[in-house]
C-alpha cells in the first residue's frame, strides 16, 4: 500500500539541527528532512551528486563561489555536482533536501556538523 508521510508530523518528532532525518526512498533516492539553524555549514563540493534544497519553512541562503540566492518557503534549487557552495539559513529553517542515498553530508569536507550515518525517521 502506498504511504502517506506528513512532513510537519516528522519535523515534531526531532528538534536537532543540522542532522538530516532519511523519510523515504525512491530510485536510489533520499528524501530527508533537516532542521537548520546557525552558521556551521562548511564550503563544500559533491563529486558525483546534485542536491535539491526545498524550503519548507524560513529563509536560506545559497552560497555558489560565483554568487548566492535566497529562498524563502516554498522554493528551491539545485546545485549541481562538484560545484562548491554553503548554505545559510536566516533564523531557523526547515528543508526537504532530495539528494541520492550515500551522498557524503558535507562533501570533501568534515566539520563540526559531518554525519557519517543518517537515521531513518519513522514516518
Amino acid at each position: 500500500m502506498t504511504k502517506v508521510v506528513n512532513i510537519e508530523k516528522c519535523f515534531s518528532k526531532f528538534s536537532d539541527t543540522f542532522t538530516p532525518k532519511i523519510v523515504a526512498e525512491l530510485n536510489g533516492q533520499h528524501v530527508k528532512l533537516v532542521r537548520l539553524e546557525g552558521d556551521k555549514v562548511p564550503w563544500h563540493a559533491h563529486k558525483d551528486e546534485d542536491e535539491l534544497f526545498l524550503v519548507l519553512d524560513g529563509v536560506l541562503d545559497v552560497y555558489e563561489r560565483d554568487g548566492s540566492v535566497r529562498l524563502h518557503a516554498g522554493e528551491f534549487c539545485v546545485v549541481k555536482r562538484k560545484t562548491e557552495h554553503r548554505v545559510v539559513p536566516r533564523g531557523h529553517v526547515k528543508l526537504l533536501l532530495f539528494e541520492p542515498s550515500g551522498i557524503a553530508h558535507t562533501g570533501d569536507v568534515r566539520s563540526e556538523i559531518t554525519k557519517d550515518h543518517l537515521d531513518w525517521l519513522e514516518t
